[in-house]
């Protein structure tokens, strides 16, 4: 009977990523000092077909956001976003200095080495929402993703 149990599970696993259709590789999320209250999540998507990722919730946080750094008045400022578009078969990179994830009002310090989950909604084209959730492995306060070569943002 556990045996049946396990490959039912399995078997629902695979499903549900095959409902969203995206792939997500490399999430990661920057270490916090003891009181920071706030943090960075970072990750590549690709969707198989045209989507919109348009939340993202982790239960580390009191809230989590969408957002982008953008030039505004000569100045590069970060600002919240209701969505990042997933056109079909394109990566898109969610890094620092571009399109990236929020996490506020921590609930507690996030130490390297350990893994956070993330869960992002997901919209179709046709509006059916599906929810992908990955655990972010926490890097170091000084760690930098090594450069994407040959793509630029999102």
């Amino acid at each position: 009977m556990n045996r049946h149990l396990i490959a039912s599970l399995a078997a629902g696993l695979f499903a549900t990523s095959a409902l969203a259709q995206v792939t997500v590789t490399d999430p990661w999320v920057r270490a916090t000092v003891p009181a920071a209250k706030s943090a960075g999540a970072f990750m590549h998507l690709q969707s198989a077909t045209n989507a919109r990722l348009v939340s993202v919730s982790t239960p580390i946080a009191g809230r989590a956001e969408i957002h982008e750094m953008a030039m505004e008045n000569n100045t590069m400022r970060m600002r919240a976003v209701d969505g990042i578009d997933l056109p079909a078969g394109k990566p898109v990179h969610l890094a620092s200095g571009g399109y990236h994830l929020m996490f506020f009002e921590l609930k507690r310090q996030l130490k390297e080495g350990e893994t956070v989950p993330v869960t992002l909604v997901v919209q179709d084209a046709a509006k059916k929402r599906t929810s992908v959730t990955v655990e972010a492995q926490v890097k170091p306060l000084t760690y930098v993703a090594p450069a994407m070569q040959g793509h630029h943002g999102h």
